[in-house]
């Protein structure tokens, strides 16, 4: 299901422009239709946006045999190219992991320093590349590229591990649920068909008809501020910041953004009148006027793409239905303030991959998968809450509302202390999942960066490259000789699907992990008789004695009867880190092949 046939109100509506040129990929016809293909699929994900290919990236590097369906053929959305453009560093740390962090990187702009102004007068400004909290990682802070361009990235990398399929212009047109699997009916250029899969992940957007179909309807809270994008290259190049004006002298003194992205275009976001028309804001005079009065009537520029934009927000109540999961924008929208849409989507499928690989082949219950939505459905709540509070203060619903910000603007012109109350936008960060059964012990729920680190073999490298060794794995990590040795002695990667491995010298028959600077036993806080358990999408699980471990693994992780949808028999033994193999019988690949946008963010 293509993002264009899913615009919602609000979604980008698009002007003239010289525009993005996208890559169309090819209609192949899929086996089903000659009488081939599975029984069964193990997953299908539907749509193929940002959060759908991500989530069948990560399924695929899992050696899950993924099919994704999308009924455009191409990345993007058919003329609003331009979306989602700031990625934050926990989701750079998840693209590492995916292979495509490289290209992200070299392409794209990375920044630090961000300025509010009110007028000519600056009233807040920080520079992330001084926080310490955000230097642990081995990537930055935030990069700014384009979002087709990351979706570009993930299909070429999805055709590079060569496990799946990618099936454009396939159009899932009805679902049914059985105990044992999920049925698709699916219409394509050469004839409709159905598909069977024990479970499917829906990725298709704010209109999801998988979602509606199951009766989970959002009730979005809708508003009047409205935006519009202006994406611009000029001759003369600005400093690579992110400025926000509250009140901008130039823009009616309402709000502008102005940042950097890829191929030197400048992302200019200008807050419109409640009642102004999207095609008379969005159109290349009126975008030319508005530019000339912002950067002087000389200014020299190219319009690469103008839209008028407006959002709403919401929460579904449930993100799973029976063998239904749902993840980004069909599981909820919030405005882009703070860069808090596209990151949780794909912070969404980095939660989900691993449990469900993990009920895949048996080694964990099916009910892992409702911590999915446990944790999941809380981080949404809490980025709506926090971008809505944003919405509030840049759009003031009432006349308090205004007093108080003028209020907070008026002493922050003044007073240091007053400066981190101003809110354009309260940047994206990982959720820490308090309330979720998955915590074991102390400091559980909190995310880890990805910090540099001697591996295993004595090369250089960082945690993600260490979770990487042992795909789906749990990491329990041991500080002490006397932890080490007593957690060898349990012998629990070969019952359970963890991996064993010490920070301290000798390592007691465990896997030294070189960590000399003891960084990464500082942000797991972790005793010196104690073991920390530390996850696949590096959340920390907590830190409990080694005598407790045992019993704490056999809740969580001992599967129940092998059923549909679970490889047969028992876990057995882990065998030696390494990739993970193909679940279930491999059958053939076929063609290899959209989802919802990230939305821009702020």
């Amino acid at each position: 299901m293509s993002a264009s046939d899913q615009r919602a109100p609000g979604a980008p509506n698009p002007s003239p422009g010289t525009g993005y040129d996208l890559p169309v990929f090819p209609f192949v016809a899929p086996p089903e239709l000659r009488g081939a293909g599975r029984e069964r699929y193990p997953v299908v994900v539907v749509g193929g946006g940002l959060v759908g290919l991500t989530a069948a990236c990560d399924l695929a590097q899992r050696g899950v045999p993924v099919v994704l369906l999308d009924d455009d053929n191409t990345i993007g959305v058919r003329g609003a190219s331009s979306r989602g453009i700031c990625y934050a560093q926990k989701t750079l740390e998840i693209f590492r992991r995916l292979g495509i962090y490289e290209r992200i990187r070299a392409k794209g702009i990375q920044w630090s320093v961000g300025r509010t102004l009110v007028g000519d007068d600056e009233v807040y400004s920080f520079d992330m590349g001084r926080d310490p909290a955000r230097n642990v990682s081995c990537q930055p802070a935030f990069i700014n590229i384009q979002q087709f361009y990351v979706e570009w990235f993930l299909v070429d990398r999805i055709d590079e591990i060569g496990v799946g399929e990618l099936r454009w212009q396939n159009r899932v047109v009805g679902v049914r649920q059985r105990d044992d699997a999920v049925e698709l009916d699916v219409e394509t250029p050469a004839g409709a068909y159905s598909l069977r899969a024990d479970w499917v992940v829906d990725c298709s957007g704010v209109r999801s008809p998988i979602r509606d179909a199951l009766g989970v309807i959002p009730e979005p809270d809708v508003n009047d501020d409205r935006w519009c994008i202006s994406d611009v290259r000029f001759r003369e190049r600005a400093p690579v910041e992110r400025w926000t004006w509250l009140e901008a002298p130039f823009n009616d003194n309402r709000a502008v953004w102005q940042h950097l992205m890829a191929d030197d275009v400048w992302r200019l976001d200008y807050q419109m009148a409640p009642d102004a028309d999207p095609e008379t804001v969005s159109s290349p005079e009126v975008v030319g006027e508005r530019l000339r009065r912002q950067f002087g009537e000389d200014v020299q520029y190219e319009l690469v793409w103008a839209g008028a934009w407006s959002y709403r927000s919401y929460v579904i109540d449930r993100f799973r239905v029976g063998r239904v999961l749902f993840a980004g924008d069909c599981a909820h929208v919030m405005s882009p303030f703070g860069a808090r849409g596209g990151n949780s989507g794909i912070q969404d499928v980095d939660n989900l991959g691993w449990k469900l690989d993990l009920v895949l082949r048996a080694m964990a219950p099916r009910t892992l998968l409702d911590t999915y939505e446990q944790e999941r459905r809380q981080a949404a709540l809490d980025n709506v809450a926090i971008t809505h509070a944003t919405g509030r203060f840049l759009h003031p619903r009432d006349r308090a509302e205004k007093a108080l910000r003028d209020a907070v603007i008026g002493l922050a012109r003044e007073f240091e202390f007053a400066r981190p109350m101003v809110n354009s936008g309260r940047l994206s960060a990982p959720t820490r999942y308090a309330d979720t059964r998955l915590n074991l012990g102390a400091e559980g729920g909190r995310s880890i960066q990805n910090l540099a680190l001697a591996l295993p073999s004595g090369e250089d490298g960082d945690l993600v490259a260490l979770a990487m060794q042992a795909p789906s794995r749990l990491m329990l990590v041991a500080a002490s000789g006397t932890a080490a040795a007593a957690l060898e002695a349990l012998r629990l990667d070969q019952r359970f699907p963890v991996r064993s491995l010490a920070l301290a010298v000798g390592g007691h028959g465990l896997p030294v992990v070189g960590d000399p600077e003891q960084r990464l036993r500082g942000e797991l806080a972790l005793g010196d008789d104690q073991v920390a358990v530390l996850r696949p999408d590096l959340h920390h699980a907590g830190c409990l004695r080694v005598a407790d471990l045992r019993a704490r693994l056999q809740a969580l992780l001992t599967p129940q009867a092998a059923g549909p949808g679970e490889a047969a028999g028992p876990a057995g033994p882990a065998g030696p880190a390494g990739p993970a193999g193909p679940v279930g019988a491999a059958g053939p690949a076929g063609p290899v092949g959209a989802d919802e946008g990230g939305g821009h963010a702020h």
